[in-house]
């Protein structure tokens, strides 16, 4: 069983920058692949970012080049750096795990979610 806890969102201004975290329970949190995923009001949740077991990333066309996912396994933790920001990144970011290297099919645990709001 894996507990996960997002902290970071907030209001910015478009242009500016956040940093999402996710603390991850348990004892094995290397043998964990991460996500981040983001659900603007109306809309599916959808990938945003994910890193593997073995520190593969790969990231949603609409953020390439702006977001970064990082991952601290002695912190069991997960960032999620968001720079350029739009007022199109406004949504609500989980944090997801699923066990193995892995990005696609289900994800089994996801965090509560944290508010991320742009304004214009």
């Amino acid at each position: 069983q894996v507990q996960l806890v997002e902290s970071g969102g907030g209001l910015v201004q478009a242009g500016g920058s956040l940093r999402l975290s996710c603390a991850a329970s348990g004892r094995t949190f290397s043998g964990y692949s991460m996500a981040w995923f983001r659900q603007a009001p109306g809309k599916e949740r959808d990938l945003v970012a994910a890193i593997t077991t073995g520190d593969d990333r790969i990231y949603a066309d609409s953020v390439k080049g702006r977001f970064t996912i990082s991952r601290d396994n002695a912190k069991n933790t997960v960032n999620l750096e968001m720079n350029s920001l739009k007022p199109e990144d406004t949504a609500v970011y989980y944090c997801a795990a699923k066990l193995g290297y892995s990005w696609t099919g289900t994800w089994s645990y996801w965090g509560q979610g944290t508010q991320v709001t742009v304004s214009s």
